[in-house]
């Protein structure tokens, strides 16, 4: 496994002194940067001893996907340029939470946001397919979203759109917090396209192995041969030593010693 964190776009050098393998960075906020910034970042990122391999943060929490009030053709000119970008600076997966935009609105049926969220997933499909990218759905807790809660739902919403440029993420965090059983990770298996992790109590960097159940988790992505990356995504209020700690820790995770 390959070990990241996800980060601002200032903190790449950190990041690679400290020795992680990528940097996963928030496409929403690169989406804010005009064209001849995002042309100077670009060169910029050519430049950086570790990559933005990943992106999180799809989209901004403005741009409706569910309700009444979807503009479909403002969604995709949105998809277009975020992947084209993504695509320019070597991302090859972006993951799709954004509980702001995706939320279901209070009084809209929750069946009809699922079937639009569907929809537009099929759509987004083909400009991932033309820029190579995976979109991997990320559940999110439900103090955090109303639609898309769990792993189950996860890969139901993956299985009902049925492109092989969408897929599944598993967060630890999300998953832990949910209390979700570890068996669905078997049968996500197939889907798996990419893991964060955060400590559950605060959502903090993940630094010791008696914090909760971080080895149970590891053991299940080795039992399905899970070899890709996993993202630190978590809060901190000391990036130097929080990173530091917890590329060490996982290091030692996802090795794999004693699976």
């Amino acid at each position: 496994m390959r070990i990241g964190c996800c980060a601002g776009i200032e903190q790449n050098k950190l990041l690679a002194e400290i020795g992680y393998d990528y940097i996963e960075l928030p496409l929403a906020k690169i989406m804010e940067i005009p064209e001849h910034e995002f042309l100077a970042l670009k060169e910029d990122i050519s430049t950086w001893s570790i990559k933005p391999e990943v992106c999180n943060v799809f989209f901004p929490s403005n741009l409706r996907l569910t309700g009444p009030d979807v503009d479909l053709d403002a969604v995709m000119r949105y998809v277009e340029i975020a992947l084209a970008r993504a695509s320019q600076i070597g991302v090859d997966t972006i993951v799709f939470g954004s509980a702001g935009a995706k939320n279901v609105p209070i009084g809209f049926q929750w069946a009809k946001a699922w079937d639009q969220l569907v929809k537009m997933l099929k759509k987004w499909n083909d400009v991932a397919r033309k820029h190579n990218i995976v979109i991997a759905i990320e559940p999110l807790n439900r103090t955090e979203s109303n639609i898309i809660n769990t792993t189950k739902e996860g890969l139901e919403m993956v299985k009902q759109v049925d492109c092989d440029n969408v897929r599944l993420l598993i967060d630890y965090y999300h998953f832990g917090i949910g209390m979700e059983d570890l068996n669905i990770i078997h049968e996500a298996a197939p889907y798996l396209a990419h893991v964060h992790i955060a400590r559950l109590l605060g959502r903090a960097y993940p630094s010791d192995m008696r914090e909760d159940e971080y080895e149970m988790f590891f053991e299940r992505l080795y039992s399905i041969g899970y070899a890709g990356r996993v993202s630190v995504e978590g809060v901190t209020k000391d990036l130097e030593t929080d990173a530091a700690h917890s590329l060490s820790f996982l290091k030692i995770l996802s090795n794999g010693a004693g699976f």
